[in-house]
């Protein structure tokens, strides 16, 4: 199959975005297929449009190349804006309605949030993942928090805040984050006032809207979803800290343990809850749901990720080794998985 892998992009996850991309597409080409990447906001040259499929360039040296563009964005963005310009690079568009399905290997805003998808759906692109109605719903941590509480899913309590408006208590200790951030981007776990607006003050250097909830004290966990079917349960235990930006990303960082080390009863009711939350959000091919475990053994659910990272560190492609699936493996199912949604 010719198949564009879309990474890139114009969110604080766009590194991160091009990892994915690079590793998947080697993955595709290793399964067979004509598969080559592309950064969804800067586009490809003219000239390598009629090649692109044949094209065989050297992933880790075009994964550099994009890299080095990220200094870029903001002023290009900016540009964009100003002149009603489109999000979509040039060349992007033609190559997607060419392939036979996208690979969307996007992370965070302009990618995981339903925007690229409801724009794919009326141009009749095909592509991973699931639809944009539940992109935009998991994508929102607010809007999450009202669809899954009301469906019995167990979260911490916890207020969505615009800038400006003000809070009257705050909880000590809390966790304040961008409501529409990924990778822990702009999270931070606060235990005073002082340590508040500050926490406040960078969240929404992100976004107008932030969220406030509760600490939870507890382990951390994570559970993915293929096909409806949850994956086995992954630890996941950061040397220092919690689990944010740099800790997920950075080697050596945490220890990751799949399947994690629970009494099994414990371990099929984390993934029954990540199962129904992604039933509940209608969440169809593959997702990551992140949950905690308190002292009590309570189980909270944090966030649903529509498009988790598929790098070396990444957590999905481990749980999914712990069953026997290979990355690559794994790739072709998300592809066959994906298919399926539009016989």
């Amino acid at each position: 199959m010719k198949i564009v892998v879309l990474a890139g992009g114009t969110s604080s996850e766009r590194n991160i975005s091009i990892v994915t991309g690079t590793k998947v597409c080697e993955s595709l080409r290793r399964n067979g297929h004509d598969a080559n990447m592309v950064d969804v906001f800067f586009g490809i040259e003219d000239d390598r449009i009629a090649n692109f499929f044949s094209e065989k360039n050297d992933l880790e040296s075009l994964c550099q190349e994009l890299k080095n563009k990220s200094k870029d964005v903001k002023n290009e963005l900016k540009k964009r804006n100003e002149n009603s310009e489109s999000f979509f690079g040039n060349g992007v568009l033609e190559l997607c309605r060419q392939s036979d399905i996208v690979f969307i290997g996007l992370h965070g805003s302009n990618g995981e949030d339903g925007k690229i998808q409801a724009a794919f759906d009326l141009l009749g692109i095909k592509y991973t993942g699931t639809d944009y109605i539940s992109s935009a719903i998991s994508m929102s941590k607010d809007l999450t928090k009202k669809v899954l509480v009301s469906e019995g899913v167990p979260m911490p309590k916890g207020i969505s805040l615009e800038k400006g408006q003000k809070i009257e208590y705050v909880p000590y200790p809390c966790v304040v984050k961008p409501c529409c951030g990924g990778s822990s981007v702009g999270v931070s776990i606060v235990k005073s006032d002082e340590e508040f607006k500050k926490a406040l003050d960078v969240a929404f250097s992100y976004e107008n809207k932030v969220l406030v909830e509760e600490f939870v004290e507890g382990r951390e966990f994570s559970v993915g979803v293929l096909d409806g079917k949850a994956l086995p349960v992954i630890e996941i235990e950061p040397v220092e800290g919690f689990y944010d930006y740099e800790n997920k990303y950075k080697a050596g960082a945490t220890k990751e343990t799949c399947p994690a080390d629970l009494p099994k009863e414990v371990s099929k009711r984390m993934q029954r809850w990540a199962e129904i939350a992604c039933e509940a959000v209608g969440l169809k091919t593959y997702a990551r749901v992140d949950e905690l475990v308190n002292e009590e053994g309570e189980i909270y659910c944090l966030e649903i990720n529509t498009l988790p990272g598929m790098t070396g560190t990444s957590l999905l492609p481990q749980e999914a080794a712990a069953i026997g699936i290979s990355y690559d493996q794994l790739t072709q199912k998300i592809v066959d998985i994906s298919l399926e949604k539009y016989k």
